[in-house]
């Protein structure tokens, strides 16, 4: 029976109470990436690393080829894990939880509305098993291969021959939360009051879950997504629930500039790739200072020196300048705001974009986290790099 040792949250600070929106800088792999480390800080000792990944969603940016290199890198994980990128909603989280082994870290996420929420499966903590799967067709809303979306529009037929049918066929009990529909038709299935999901796809089974953490309750929970269904007994235990949920803000008005896009170069991508978006500087042997980025140096004799080794930097900072851009830039929303960091206990400073607040409101000596974000996409290719989130956001 798998356990649950700790659960991680995460929500992007704009849009409203009801439903949050991705900013300009965040995609699944940078939401996913939030609730992963949020969920692996609630671990101690050798637990806090795992041993496989397991991501589930509709809505990862890269279907050709892998989204694996940049997840595994924003969260500090061994770039040789497994890890398995599952494509469905509220179900598809519960089954990749209920089968889980030890030391597995699984990932929902969403983006309308936007979040995401992770688990880490141990030997011992929130213990669940699984108590219901029903797999039946009725495919209400589709999306075909090139994005578009058609929508039967008949909310009746999928409460009454998707969820209800399903629930009825499970032989299950009343649930206590069920994931993957708005709050209104979890109420009226629910024993009591459950509490309001922020999400309704792959990530709303696990914020479920944390909630049940929460409150330390024992019970069913379900995950349905149309018409099929997919049910966890959760047992007694404990786990931690690190909930990394900023105040909802309006997002700021912007303006977006039509120009040419930037064309990327490949070769610079990967060559810059571990430093950029594992957050790490270059360390000669001959010397103890830190390059950021790793650069090649010339030695006193005059030899030049390529086998720098690359040293973790810290993710908090303060900031040592800022500056707000106004004028459009193509390709970017503007205005945004620059700032130079000085890394807590290293001799380095970086230039990075300010994140998770309106612009122009980063003073001197503010302190903040350092965190993944999308820099830009170019080519139809996202691209990684880190970004200065504030404390007061």
């Amino acid at each position: 029976m798998p356990a649950i040792s700790s659960i991680g949250t995460y929500l992007p600070c704009w849009g409203s109470s009801e439903r949050r929106v991705a900013g300009d800088d965040e995609d699944a792999v940078t939401l996913a990436v939030e609730a992963g480390r949020a969920a692996l800080s609630g671990v101690s000792g050798a637990a806090a690393s795992a041993e496989r990944v397991v991501v589930v969603s509709r809505d990862l940016p890269l279907l050709d080829g892998s989204n694996a290199a940049v997840l595994l890198a924003g969260l500090g994980l061994d770039p040789e894990l497994e890890v398995i990128e599952r494509l469905g909603g509220a179900p598809a989280t519960l089954d990749a939880l209920s089968s889980a082994r030890p030391r597995t870290l699984i990932i929902g996420v969403d983006l309308d509305p936007a979040g995401a929420a992770a688990a880490v499966v141990a030997e011992r903590g929130l213990a669940v098993r699984t108590a219901a799967r029903i797999a039946r067709s009725l495919p209400v809303r589709t999306r075909n291969a090139t994005g578009d979306v058609h929508d039967y529009g008949d909310p009746r037929l999928l409460h009454e021959r998707g969820l209800v049918a399903s629930l009825t066929a499970a032989w299950a009990d009343t649930p206590l939360m069920v994931a993957g529909v708005d709050y209104a038709q979890a109420a009226r299935l629910c024993v009591g009051d459950p509490p309001r999901l922020p999400t309704t796809g792959a990530g709303s089974s696990l914020f479920a879950l944390a909630a049940l953490a929460d409150w330390g309750h024992s019970g069913l929970l379900v995950g349905v997504e149309q018409a099929s269904l997919s049910g966890i007994s959760v047992a007694e235990g404990t786990a931690s629930v690190i909930r990394r949920e900023p105040a909802v803000r309006s997002r700021p008005e912007a303006v977006a500039t039509a120009g040419a896009d930037i064309p990327i170069s490949l070769a610079a991508y990967e060559r810059a790739f571990e430093a950029k978006v594992r957050w790490e500087a270059g360390r000669h042997p001959d010397s103890a200072e830190l390059d950021f980025p790793p650069r090649y140096r010339v030695g006193a004799d005059g030899s030049l020196s390529t086998g720098y080794t690359l040293v973790p930097l810290p993710r908090t900072a303060s900031v040592y300048t800022s500056v707000t851009v106004h004028v459009p830039v193509p390709g970017l929303r503007t205005p945004y705001s620059l700032v130079i960091v000085e890394l807590d206990d290293v001799d380095v400073r970086a230039l990075v974009k300010v994140t998770g607040t309106d612009p122009g409101t980063v003073r001197i000596g503010d302190r903040g986290r350092m965190v993944l974000r999308r820099v830009a996409v170019r080519s139809g290719v996202p691209d990684y790099g880190y970004a200065f989130e504030p404390d007061a956001a």
